[in-house]
């Protein structure tokens, strides 16, 4: 059966199986940082992802002319959109649990609508998305609020990285609307090939990993999770909901990644969230219900939507 927003139940089970894999990267980056350097993680997930993606595509699609003729594009688009935000995120989370990053990288959509409102002409920022952003920017208040008083034990400065890779999410995805046209597997096979091209010298350079001790088990586990299952397969998954529900539709994951990161953080790492966290994750997610704009149309005829 369909909703009326074009889901069905293989739309939304792929739509929470996604969620949970997403959510997962941050669990699984919460157990690899402690023993991998960030540099040399990021590499480690973008590579590996890549080869997969490479492998499934196995050659069509055009993908090779396409890496070959748009090379300088797939690399700014990997730079912004894996190499930046994940380094930022990954070197937070050395200092805080998987919940509270996957929370504050989740107003991804709020600077996305902020962005494309200043550098785009189709992206004009209505009162609802307005209001929209200012609520999820009063949870991100509050979330940082007790570090900048000095109240918690995380500092400000590592609060502050997912939020900018969110900000480095919104540049790519205003961006990658240039793609557009594209087969969004060689899209993301492209910037994953270009991201991993970026890192493999700034590893070298940063964190000198012929020196580093080989990880556990877990940490291995951990960074397969990431690269094959977070990274590879949940793209192949999202652009699987898109082809069958829309884009729009497949944006609700973003709702759907804080709640898996903090479930998972919880019972596998005994992660716990103050009341601060609770507070500024239901504002955020206040906010994306309104940009995403559903709350609006489910008023009854003659309501206001402004």
């Amino acid at each position: 059966m369909t909703t009326n927003n074009g889901m069905n139940a293989l739309t939304w089970s792929l739509l929470l199986a996604l969620g949970l894999i997403w959510g997962g990267s941050f669990f699984f980056a919460r157990i690899a940082v402690h023993s991998v350097p960030p540099f040399t993680l990021v590499f480690l997930r973008l590579s590996l992802a890549a080869l997969a993606l490479h492998l499934y595509i196995a050659g069509r699609l055009q993908i090779y002319d396409l890496l070959r003729t748009h090379w300088r594009q797939f690399l700014l688009l990997g730079l912004i959109n894996n190499a930046i935000p994940h380094v930022l995120i990954f070197i937070g989370q050395t200092q805080m649990g998987a919940g509270l990053a996957s929370i504050l990288n989740a107003t991804t959509p709020i600077w996305t609508v902020l962005i494309g409102n200043h550098f785009t002409t189709d992206e004009r920022l209505t009162p609802a998305k307005l209001a929209g952003c200012l609520t999820g920017l009063a949870g991100t208040i509050v979330l940082l609020g007790p570090s900048v008083t000095g109240a918690a034990a995380i500092p400000l400065w590592a609060l502050l990285l997912p939020i900018l890779a969110a900000i480095s999410y919104g540049f790519a995805a205003t961006y990658a609307k240039r793609f557009k046209g594209m087969a969004p597997p060689v899209v993301a096979a492209g910037q994953l090939t270009g991201s991993s091209i970026i890192m493999l010298p700034a590893a070298i350079l940063v964190d000198h990993p012929w020196t580093l001790a080989t990880p556990p088990a877990s940490v291995i586990a951990a960074i397969l999770g990431m690269a094959l299952l977070s990274t590879a397969l949940a793209y192949i998954l999202y652009f699987r909901i898109m082809a069958l529900a829309g884009a729009t539709n497949a944006s609700l994951v973003t709702l759907l990644v804080p709640p898996s990161a903090i479930l998972l953080g919880f019972l596998f790492l005994g992660e716990r969230l103050g009341l601060p966290e609770i507070i500024g994750m239901l504002l955020i997610g206040a906010g994306l219900l309104i940009l995403d704009g559903r709350v609006y149309a489910r008023l009854p005829p003659g309501a206001s939507r402004r």
